[in-house]
């Protein structure tokens, strides 16, 4: 049985829940976010809180539904209030990124600038010329996003180069000896 099915999800001030028989829409100042939920699990309203229950005991993945769809709706509950951000650094000579409006501009060593369109509720900022902020109201979306431009020149094993996450680790490999 799941134990993260079980805790309550607690809804903040400014955050609207409106659920319906197969789905639940998350409105707050980040924006608004809409999920399917399973017919296995159901979700109940007591004030300030949301709980996930399951309506069939004995289904194999009801468990696993339930601890999923809580995750997943806490994620939304805590994207419209407070939103998600993943940071990535540009590392290597003259690689460079520039945000213009929901557009993300890439110059990683390639012979032609690098263009990425970012999609509804995602906004892209460049602080410094090394480093992307993707934010969004959506984690899924956040991350997919994030993976998108890192694929765009992931960091190479032997120097280092490329578009990584802030927090990653790249292992170098020793090069080739005579």
């Amino acid at each position: 049985m799941s134990r993260i099915g079980k805790m309550p999800i607690e809804i903040p001030q400014g955050v609207d829940v409106s659920v319906s028989s197969d789905s639940v829409t998350v409105k707050g100042a980040g924006g608004a976010l809409t999920q399917p939920v399973h017919r296995l699990v159901r979700l109940e309203r007591d004030g300030s809180r949301l709980r996930v229950e399951l309506t069939d005991d004995k289904a194999v993945e009801a468990g696993a539904l339930r601890g999923t769809t809580r995750a997943v709706l806490a994620n939304m509950v805590r994207g419209v209030s407070k939103g998600f951000e993943r940071k990535l650094n540009l590392v290597g000579v003259g690689y460079r990124a520039q945000a213009q409006g929901n557009r993300l501009n890439l110059q990683v060593g390639y012979s032609h600038p690098v263009a990425k369109e970012m999609p509804e509720g995602i906004k892209v900022e460049c602080p410094t010329p090394t480093e992307i902020v993707i934010k969004g109201a959506d984690r899924q979306a956040v991350g997919q996003i994030a993976a998108e431009v890192r694929a765009v020149r992931p960091p190479e094993p032997y120097k280092g180069k490329g578009i990584r996450y802030a927090n990653e680790r790249v292992v170098l490999k020793e090069t080739k000896k005579k």
